[in-house]
């Protein structure tokens, strides 16, 4: 994964995997990026988080673009607003 950023990064990736149909946990990894899925593989596949992430800004190793780095600085400042809201 790529674009993490901080732990407002982090807790949008949280947030968003953990709505999905059939995530039991979710953890993320700073070193290295990555994000560590206990999930229900009857209801989601690991191409389901790997789309999301992507769409969020943080794609996998070696298929990032300009779009999906500055999705990623949007993604990490609502996760910064969502954190101190709670």
């Amino acid at each position: 994964m790529e674009n993490l950023k901080c732990k407002g990064c982090a807790n949008t990736i949280k947030k968003s995997i953990s709505k999905m149909n059939g995530v039991k946990n979710v953890e993320v990894v700073f070193e290295p990026e990555s994000v560590a899925i206990e999930y229900d593989e009857k209801e989601v596949n690991r191409d389901d988080f790997v789309q999301l992430l992507s769409k969020l800004g943080y794609p996998e190793k070696g298929n990032n673009t300009l779009i999906k780095n500055v999705k990623s600085y949007v993604s990490c400042a609502i996760g910064r607003v969502t954190k101190k809201e709670e």
